[in-house]
């Protein structure tokens, strides 16, 4: 997506230029999926809305399955045409290429599929999305393919492949279990696969907060805790980690849970002896730590107002 220096609306309410390029376009509403699991209309109104709020910058892409795409259509087509074209990612497989080509071709000007979120647990299956890779969308931009692989065990050899066919890939950073949280050493070894083989990725699920700490799985009364990571956590412990950050202390970053540990000043980012500086995390953004999906946006930005962030 498109990065630039006047994405904010308000350039009083942003407390720091590089929380700003950190958070630029950084979360994919996926409010189709659990724990939130909206019904179509609902999730197209909300993201319909927070593309023309205040904080629409913060915003990326709109999550669906490829199966869902018909039902998206009949509520989102009338709302096509306010401002910028509606961006997509779909979740689906290497069998999806003609279903997007269609839909591309049919309402490129006011929504475009640009992205599409996989799964492989061996190199075979992620060599099966290759053919993907020459995608363009009907405007001739780019067509990202992300790829979702295990990271229970170690990821070189998976990641290694993603980067070989020319994809992005994604990791999986909670659910609505306990058991769907890696640990922070797992998720260090998935980041450092990434930044060895230069391949961008995305996260996915456990990410509604920006600093790591105990939170309900759901949204259900008497909802069971867990330790998730926060959004903050990963993103800065990424971008640590391609700026020479050892693994020891990447792993020290994700586990963080004093948001005041973040010193977020006009042009860089400090924690714990160590500096970002905005045009670093720009480019990092854009080429290796790309977005997160999230079943709310609501949520992310009101922790972030009450971090003084926003």
């Amino acid at each position: 997506m498109a990065r630039d220096a006047s994405r904010r609306q308000d350039p009083d309410v942003m407390a720091s230029a590089a929380a700003e390029t950190l958070l630029h376009g950084l979360v994919d509403y996926a409010g189709l999926f659990p724990p939130a699991a909206l019904p179509m209309a609902q999730a197209v109104r909300l993201y319909d809305e927070y593309r023309r709020g205040a904080h629409a910058w913060i915003l990326g892409r709109f999550v669906l399955p490829v199966a869902r795409l018909e039902e998206f259509v009949r509520h989102a087509a009338p709302l096509f045409g306010r401002g910028v074209p509606w961006r997509l990612s779909v979740v689906g497989g290497a069998d999806d290429r003609e279903t997007i080509e269609r839909f591309n071709e049919k309402f490129g000007e006011r929504a475009v599929i640009d992205a599409l979120e996989g799964k492989a647990a061996t190199v075979d299956e992620v060599g099966q999305h290759a053919a993907l890779a020459s995608l363009r969308t009907s405007q001739d931009e780019p067509f990202f393919v992300f790829v979702e692989v295990p990271i229970a065990e170690d990821t070189a050899a998976l990641v290694s492949a993603i980067g070989a066919n020319g994809l992005r890939a994604k990791v999986r950073t909670g659910g609505v279990t306990t058991e769907a949280f890696p640990a922070a050493v797992q998720l260090t070894r998935f980041l450092w696969s990434c930044a060895t083989s230069d391949v961008a990725f995305k996260a996915t699920a456990g990410l509604h907060h920006p600093m790591r700490g105990d939170y309900r799985l759901t949204y259900e009364s008497g909802s069971p805790q867990a330790t998730m990571f926060g959004f903050l956590n990963v993103f800065l412990a990424a971008c640590f980690l391609r700026a020479g950050l050892s693994e020891d202390r990447v792993v020290a970053v994700l586990e963080e849970r004093d948001p005041k540990a973040f010193e977020f000043e006009p042009g860089r980012v400090l924690w714990g002896g160590h500096q970002l500086d905005a045009h670093s995390i720009d480019a990092l953004r854009e080429r290796f730590a790309t977005s997160f999906g999230s079943c709310s946006f609501a949520e992310p930005v009101q922790e972030l107002i009450s971090m003084e962030l926003l």
